[in-house]
């Protein structure tokens, strides 16, 4: 009978464990996927033609860009990036880019666009700018100011980002 008892009490344990077993898994997964499609720290924004319409933008300084699965970026790229807005987006684009421009200056690291997503590429600074990337709208511009809370490699991207913007 004890034995019934213990084998009833295994059967009803085991689905439990199963089942917390695999809640960790997937918070594990999920953790280890990073969505953001640039990282940055960003010198200066220019906006064009003028502040007071902007229908382009360039956007200097240190960028590294999503590359393949997980949470792995591109090394860290001096130079510019250059967007125009797609249509009849124009507003949200304005408030992303002043979102940008304020914290244009302050070593500030951000994140914007999505992985999986065209992102635009970094322009080399002696580049001319010439045919705009569409802007990535997406999760919006979010400034990260404790890197080491989304990751350690996270952490490793904003790192180098900022060594790359005190190297000119």
């Amino acid at each position: 009978m004890r034995e019934t008892k213990e084998r009833f009490e295994m059967k009803r344990i085991t689905p439990g464990l199963v089942m917390l077993g695999a809640c960790l898994a997937l918070s594990v997964v999920l953790r280890a996927s990073d969505m953001v499609g640039i990282y940055g720290v960003v010198e200066k924004v220019v906006l064009e033609p003028s502040d007071a319409a902007p229908q382009r933008v360039q956007v200097w300084g240190a960028f590294a860009l999503a590359e393949g699965r997980g949470s792995t970026y591109q090394a860290p790229q001096r130079g510019y990036l250059y967007y125009t807005c797609p249509s009849g987006q124009e507003s949200i684009c304005r408030n992303e880019w002043a979102d940008l421009k304020s914290v244009a200056g302050k070593n500030a690291a951000i994140g914007f666009g999505m992985r999986y997503k065209p992102t635009g590429r970094v322009r080399k600074t002696d580049e001319k700018a010439a045919s705009p990337d569409l802007y990535p709208i997406e999760m919006g511009v979010t400034k990260i100011d404790n890197p080491a809370d989304r990751g350690s490699d996270t952490a490793q991207v904003i790192e180098a980002l900022k060594n790359a913007v005190k190297q000119r």
